[in-house]
């Protein structure tokens, strides 16, 4: 296509979209209802999923065959192990010992402390993490140090109280001592959470039947945009699931605002994960979608064995902006939608060639009505979703952040890396918000680097794979912000 057609092709796709706007102002009605895109893989694992009367999702669920032999075998284990314990009246030892027990156990212990002026301080007492994804291969456990950041505008506060402090100096004779300084009265605390728990980490294989992986797209996306990875974890032997969410993809649009809330589109997430998750589940997440993952690690932490954020943004509770675009009616939102699905491809790669207007076709992303967009960007209310919440969290994190996204700062994803308990955090140079379709193989890779990682424990020095608390205190303290 010569420069003069490519010209004519976006002169006449804006004039067609104001003037379905303008009759949609002068009607009231839409000129596209959002149905189902039919697909054109119906028979490549794709199944539809009614998660309540009328509201249907499609899911991509790809499943290796070699889960339908080990179940065989299992099947065929417990039977003889049936016979056996009817025969002897108990069952032997070797086949009461279960295989997917293996792991590093880690002592999870933290204290939460929300004071009335708004500040939190979390306390770690238990095992802390290296830090960074370079040294995940290893699964080396450092000891607790002392942290003290300021994470709402990174200013610098007093250091905690040393743990070896100096003698004081004894004063020339003559000189008075001064006088101390005044008693300062004990806060007393709003909210305190003090969690002490045990979590087995393994190594999640491509081999092991008890593994499945579940990905979860964000605003004006689909199952689409996790092609790549989609297929080369199932390539691996892992079971993938997919869901388009409500409104996006191939999935039902209801014509209701109300569909669209968080609290919705979590519960038809739930819906998915229990229908398809095994006993030690992985939720790799973006943008919006990081939300629902953090939702379901926090209803089911004995599911989720690890958790994926990329490019998420910061641990704050979801709150919809008053002065946000997406507040114009639908039908303004449709005469705009040329240039918003340009504003979102200028923002959401790095590069803005040929190639990545490509990917976004095939992606399928940011193809959603205006009313589904509004409905989305309004409805994302999750008060509950704060620092606390997060803090909570005891499941191993890896954080993805494209160096150059202009929707999530780095300091977000930063902030969230310092309020987690177990968090990696990435940073790829040449990816940008959506990083997966930008850098394939870079995102594959640490995935999958990740989900083989397993701590050691060896250096510890136990006889058991349970480690100690620490003798010293992890502090983080910060000023709670009022919204996101």
């Amino acid at each position: 296509m010569n420069v003069g057609n490519l010209l004519y092709h976006r002169e006449s796709t804006m004039l067609t979209s104001i003037t379905d706007g303008i009759l949609c102002c002068l009607t009231g009605k839409t000129t596209n209802l959002v149905l189902p895109l039919e697909s054109s893989e119906p028979s490549d694992g794709f199944e539809f999923v009614e998660v309540k009367p009328g509201r249907v999702l499609r899911v991509r669920h790809i499943k290796p065959e070699h889960q339908h032999i080990d179940r065989e075998k299992q099947n065929a284990r417990k039977d003889k192990t049936n016979v056996d314990c009817d025969a002897n009246g108990a069952a032997s030892p070797e086949d009461s010992i279960d295989d997917d027990d293996a792991g590093t156990s880690v002592h999870c212990k933290r204290k939460i402390t929300v004071y009335r002026n708004g500040q939190l301080v979390i306390e770690n007492l238990g095992d802390a993490l290296h830090s960074e994804i370079l040294q995940c291969q290893d699964g080396d456990l450092e000891p607790c140090s002392t942290v003290e950041v300021e994470l709402a505008d990174y200013k610098e506060m007093p250091s905690s109280p040393d743990p070896n402090p100096t003698p004081p100096v004894p004063l020339p004779s003559g000189e008075q001592k001064p006088a101390p300084p005044p008693r300062r009265r004990r806060r007393k605390p709003k909210r305190t959470v003090l969690i002490d728990s045990t979590r087995v980490i393994s190594s999640c294989k491509g081999t092991d039947s008890d593994v499945a992986l579940f990905f979860v797209h964000g605003v004006g996306g689909s199952l689409d945009i996790w092609s790549s990875q989609l297929n080369f974890f199932s390539r691996l032997g892992y079971e993938v699931i997919a869901p388009d969410l409500a409104g996006h993809g191939a999935s039902t649009a209801p014509q209701i605002a109300a569909a669209y809330t968080f609290y919705a589109l979590a519960e038809d997430l739930r819906a998915i994960f229990k229908r398809y998750a095994r006993k030690r589940n992985i939720l790799i997440g973006h943008s919006y979608g990081v939300s629902f993952c953090t939702f379901l690690a926090h209803e089911y932490p004995d599911l989720v064995h690890k958790v994926v954020m990329i490019n998420g943004g910061g641990p704050t509770a979801l709150e919809p902006s008053l002065c946000s675009i997406f507040q114009l009616p639908s039908c303004v939102l449709h005469c705009l939608s040329p240039c918003l699905a340009w504003s979102f491809l200028k923002a959401g790669f790095a590069r803005q060639g040929a190639k990545e207007k490509q990917l976004l076709k095939q992606g399928n992303a940011f193809n959603v009505s205006p009313f589904v967009l509004r409905a989305m960007m309004s409805g994302q209310y999750w008060p509950e979703g704060d620092e606390v919440y997060h803090a909570e969290l005891t499941v191993p994190i890896l954080l993805v952040h494209g160096m150059c996204d202009k929707f999530v700062p780095m300091e977000e994803d930063q902030r969230m890396a310092e309020i987690l308990l177990f968090a990696f955090l990435k940073v790829i140079e040449e990816g940008s918000h959506m990083v997966m379709m930008e850098c394939p193989d870079t995102v594959n890779t640490l995935l999958h680097e990740f989900f083989l990682w397993e701590p050691d424990m060896s250096r510890k020095g136990e006889a058991d794979n349970t480690v100690s608390i620490c003798d010293t205190i992890n502090t983080l303290k910060i000023k709670k912000p009022m919204d996101k």
